[in-house]
């Protein structure tokens, strides 16, 4: 049995977990602190699982949005990268935050993790610069429903992904598109997608 997503009622937080009440049934997920920050015991609250399996036990993290859990599993594709350090990133960062790490090379806000080192964080950078952001399970992102936890800062990669996916359209290659987003988002941080693609040609425009 895969869980993918959990509502109820908060029954406890922990320093690194949640337990939620689901008919009855208390769910104990992992989870990092900017997510508890959002929680209060007694709450209603609807959180993204990621469920890993192995021969001795199961574990649940839990996420603000589907598309920090779908972060969280890309993450693990690096040699070196496990649960425990894919959380530390997302915990530290916001999903927004580590596309435009990953596009412009900036392994110093990768570092800002717990545990994460400037190597480490460089061979994220390295293994995963310039390859089409996670989509979800079902080959898009499940809608953040009413009353979730997610952060409106977590929510504009969506726009960021589009710009890149129409850039990539255009003729220029991922990385290409990628960066110039990366860069056009950071004079348009609010800007919907039709914005972030006229700053991000801006950017690629030669002088």
């Amino acid at each position: 049995m895969i869980i993918g997503r959990l509502k109820g009622q908060v029954a406890a937080l922990g320093t690194d977990s949640i337990m939620i009440d689901v008919n009855g049934v208390g769910y104990v997920a992992l989870a990092g602190s900017r997510l508890l920050s959002k929680l209060t015991v007694g709450a209603e609250a609807e959180v993204f699982i990621e469920t890993r399996v192995t021969e001795s036990s199961i574990t649940l993290f839990a996420f603000g949005t589907d598309e920090e859990r779908a972060w969280f599993v890309r993450l693990q594709d690096v040699p070196g990268v496990a649960g425990k350090s894919a959380m530390a990133i997302m915990d530290a960062i916001s999903a927004s935050e580590l596309m435009d790490a990953l596009a412009l090379g900036d392994a110093a806000t990768i570092t800002r993790a717990k545990g994460v080192g400037k190597k480490l964080a460089e061979r994220i950078i390295g293994e995963l610069s310039g390859k089409p952001p996670p989509m979800g399970r079902f080959g898009k992102f499940v809608a953040d429903p009413a009353g979730s936890v997610a952060a409106a800062s977590e929510l504009k990669t969506g726009a960021r992904g589009e710009a890149v996916s129409a850039l990539v359209n255009l003729g220029y290659s991922q990385s290409e598109a990628a960066r110039a987003v990366a860069a056009g988002a950071r004079e348009a941080p609010d800007g919907d997608t039709g914005t972030l693609i006229k700053a991000a040609l801006k950017e690629l425009s030669p002088a």
